[in-house]
């Protein structure tokens, strides 16, 4: 399995929290997705934010947060939004 930190956008502090949640490698977050990875993070850790989840899609994607697709980051933003009702 290949460490979280291999991943752009996943450093120290992202791996051990996504660790916390069961989610040890990046195989695992690319199985369960940034969605589902940021609702796991966002139950145990309610500050994380949309950036946070950018960053997740974007690991997943393997590609630096602020390049993925404005329709990407829409759709991520609805997503997040719905976590802040």
């Amino acid at each position: 399995m290949s460490d979280l930190r291999s991943m752009p956008n996943i450093g120290k502090e992202m791996a051990q929290k996504l660790s916390s949640v069961g989610i040890d490698s990046a195989e695992k977050l690319t199985a369960a997705g940034a969605k589902q990875a940021f609702s796991k993070l966002k139950a145990e850790y309610p500050g994380i934010c949309l950036v946070h989840l950018y960053a997740l899609e974007g690991a997943i994607e393997n590609v630096m947060f602020n390049c993925l697709t404005e329709e990407t980051k829409r759709e991520l933003k609805e997503f997040s939004d719905f976590w802040k009702n």
